[in-house]
């Protein structure tokens, strides 16, 4: 346990009750501590206690260009009238094209200032031709009376979509003729009460429609309200009161697309005064050299990441002493979510850490959905593993019901819950149950039935369960796991396999890289499938030691392929947020699959 940071976080407090039927009524017994009404109103409170703190920055050639709250109110305030003056209101969004920035994070703040919803966008959508299909569903399905890009030029081919006719187009960069510059919105417009409309917005307003993954069905607006995201933020520094105590400072690449990035880590600075240093790398091969750079100039009291970030930031630190110490120099906390992080890595930023400094910052992680804000769950006590999810945050009750021995599907509620999705009644009404709870579609066991207040572990998405053709459920998310882990560093990802088969399979789409740097040659395809026959002895040799130990047909993988093109945004095969849509994967790889438990496919390994 690091006793460095006791006391600078809450103790776990919850109580249980359990029905006849066996479901848990699950709930932290803490006090809600007081909650701001709007996010203007910490606009309004760091601007006038912190006025020269650096809020937001993002990169300017060798340094940055940064934005303190005292300017970020006097701007957003300047946006906010020059939005309210084209008669900007409730019913005309503004989306949002492009990445995380400095005018996008002020375009977002003044819209919200005066209660119009903004809708940000996966900047793949415009970047990527083929996908510009799915934005255009999104911009007919909001119906925008603006939308943003931070440069017309870079954002050109997706400016030009029939569903954007008509629309006012603003540009920080690059601007033609019929385009608004974002210079124009600063000069504000003096006819406007500005004081007025921020009054009229309250807990009830939508402030985002934030676009669900569409990892499961398709992609849905969230209406995300003033009062989810002001709760939230009291509900994670009520655990946190570190956050409190001491301004954080962030140095984040998530996308403000994503709840993850764009509701938590963005608020969670703007509400506690905190400093937002933007990252425009990314853990890809490609951008993560970015974020070395970026770290090597800022980093941070807290560092939020997916694990394969934190798995490239490990290498990248065992390799730099002098980022290693700045690194640590300051962390208060290492928060990884979107997948379990994996054991090696939690243990080696703990031996870092404590080489360091001699101290381990809090390592956790929470739970939550794009419909709760996102936090519901947080682990908010030091563990000693990665996978925890951890107990309710004040306000939140959770709802596990049975699912089989141990396992329980988990509902919510709370203020931090959406009232529903944009314009779908029906999906809204599908989506709480009789009791008010939403339904998640998540699975969870505890930790220790007998404790619960040592939290619950994430266990898969249930619509992700199948059968096998003798009747038996397989949790496929745990495979998954497992396998990732059991095939690390050669896959990057997998694919369960087996509905109405015989047997567990997986697809196995491998890291080309580390594939390469192993020595497999796996340049011969065979109709999507890789052909080599030694990266096929090593993976056989990895999934036979591990179904030795799983002998059992619900958790043994009997067979396996690797195929050579990996999983398509393009083609709806991943989400924009990352995340691979296996519906999609196995209904446009059927032949693959039909192949996969063939009898006498050479591709095909077999265990």
């Amino acid at each position: 346990m690091n006793m460095e940071l006791q006391g600078k976080y809450a103790p776990h407090k919850v109580a249980q009750e359990r029905r006849a039927d066996g479901t848990i009524i699950y709930r932290s017994t803490g006090t809600l501590g007081a909650v701001a009404e709007k996010t203007s109103d910490w606009v309004h409170h760091w601007a006038a206690k912190t006025p020269d703190v650096v809020f937001l920055a993002e990169r300017d050639g060798a340094g940055w260009r940064s934005e303190t709250y005292g300017a970020t109110l006097q701007k957003v305030r300047a946006i906010a009238a020059a939005l309210k003056g084209r008669g900007l209101n409730a019913n005309t969004p503004i989306i949002v094209m492009s990445g995380n920035g400095v005018d996008h994070g002020l375009l977002l703040l003044a819209a919200q200032y005066i209660g119009v919803p903004t809708v940000p966008v996966a900047e793949q959508y415009s970047l990527i031709p083929g996908a510009h299909g799915r934005l255009q569903d999104v911009i007919e399905l909001v119906k925008p009376a603006m939308a943003y890009v931070v440069d017309a030029v870079q954002y050109a081919d997706a400016l030009t979509l029939p569903a954007l006719n008509g629309i006012e187009i603003v540009a920080s960069r690059g601007a033609t003729a019929g385009m608004t510059t974002f210079e124009a919105l600063l000069k504000g417009d003096s006819g406007v009460d500005i004081d007025a409309a921020n009054a009229l917005v309250g807990p009830d307003t939508v402030a985002k429609i934030l676009m669900t993954s569409g990892s499961t069905s398709n992609p849905k607006g969230v209406l995300t309200t003033q009062r989810m995201m002001c709760v939230n933020q009291t509900q994670v520094s009520d655990a946190l009161p570190f956050l409190r105590a001491t301004p954080p400072r962030l140095m984040d690449w998530l996308p403000w697309n994503h709840v993850f990035g764009g509701n938590q880590n963005f608020n969670m600075m703007l509400s506690n005064g905190g400093s937002l240093y933007i990252d425009d790398g990314k853990p890809t091969k490609a951008a993560f050299g970015r974020t070395l750079e970026n770290l090597a100039l800022m980093t941070g009291t807290l560092a939020f990441n997916v694990p394969i970030g934190f798995s490239m930031l490990l290498g990248a630190l065992k390799q730099d002493e002098t980022l290693r110490k700045s690194f640590f120099a300051d962390l208060d906390m290492v928060f990884y979510a979107g997948a379990s992080l994996p054991q090696d890595v939690w243990e080696g930023f703990e031996g870092m850490a404590m080489e360091v400094r001699g101290s381990v910052p809090l390592m956790t992680s929470s739970w939550g959905l794009t419909e709760t804000a996102p936090a519901c769950l947080l682990q908010h006590q030091p563990i000693e593993r990665s996978g925890i999810v951890g107990v309710p945050l004040n306000g939140v009750t959770v709802k596990l019901i049975p699912n089989e021995e141990l396992r329980y599907e988990a509902r919510v509620k709370g203020p931090n819950i959406m009232p529903g999705y944009f314009n779908n009644p029906e999906k809204t009404s599908e989506s709480f149950d009789d009791e008010g709870f939403f339904i998640t579609g998540d699975a969870m066991k505890y930790v220790d039935e007998a404790k619960p207040e040592l939290g619950l572990r994430f266990d898969g998405r249930i619509s992700d369960d199948f059968k096998l053709l003798t009747g038996t459920w397989v949790r496929a998310t745990a495979i998954r796991i497992e396998m990732l882990a059991s095939l690390a560093p050669l896959a990057a990802e997998v694919v369960v396999t087996g509905h109405d088969r015989g047997e567990i399979g997986v697809f196995i789409f491998p890291d080309v890289e580390a594939v390469n740097d192993a020595g497999f040659d796996i340049s011969a395809i065979k109709n999507g499938a890789v052909v080599c026959p030694a990266l096929a002895a090593e993976l056989a040799k990895r999934l036979s030691a591990r179904a030795a130990q799983h002998t059992g047909s619900s958790t043994r993988v009997a067979r396996a392929m690797v195929l050579s093109e990996a999983p398509s945004l393009v083609a709806g095969e991943v989400t924009a947020k990352g995340n691979l849509n296996f519906r999609k994967i196995l209904a446009q790889r059927a032949a693959l699959l039909a192949r996969l438990y063939s009898a006498n496919d050479p591709t095909v390994i077999k265990i």
